[in-house]
């Protein structure tokens, strides 16, 4: 297995968009979640401002991807953008991945004109923190039913 990777933008290859819908169906699937179909759609549905979907292809498969959405928590839909739907195939965990993808979309983010980037996660606070993220307080994600932590990174500007 080759250890080369590149990141890819799904608006510069919609090919891409059901294989990384299918990364965060196995990743993100519980109850009440989206189908693969539905998950395709969204990946493939013209971007409002700056969104984008950004996939780590290891071997010709994307292994990890990360998104910049107008929306990711319904309950705080006063917050925008958001970096939502970072997800790491389990068997490529470790590697670095997920921060490479973070970073492309921080990157893409600042690069839009985007100052404050918000996240929410149930598992993964330390290593947003690691990566300059700061907790903002708590909330609750009603679509799994569970508390998430609220947090923010502020991008430079330029």
């Amino acid at each position: 297995m080759s250890t080369e990777y590149e990141i890819l933008t799904i608006t510069d290859h919609p090919e891409l968009a059901s294989a990384v819908a299918g990364l965060m169906f196995r990743v993100f699937r519980h109850k009440g979640s989206k189908s693969l179909e539905e998950m395709t759609a969204i990946l493939l549905r013209p971007p409002v401002g700056p969104e984008e979907t950004f996939a780590l292809i290891v071997d010709g498969e994307p292994v990890a991807c990360a998104s910049l959405a107008r929306h990711d928590l319904p309950s705080r839909n006063d917050l925008a953008p958001w970096l939502a739907g970072v997800a790491v195939d389990p068997a490529f965990r470790g590697r670095g991945y997920g921060i490479a993808v973070v970073r492309s979309v921080e990157d893409f983010a600042h690069a839009a004109g985007v100052r404050v980037l918000w996240l929410y996660t149930w598992s993964a606070e330390g290593l947003y923190a690691k990566m300059g993220w700061e907790r903002v307080g708590d909330e609750r994600d009603e679509n799994r039913g569970i508390p998430v932590v609220l947090m923010r990174r502020y991008l430079a500007t330029a």
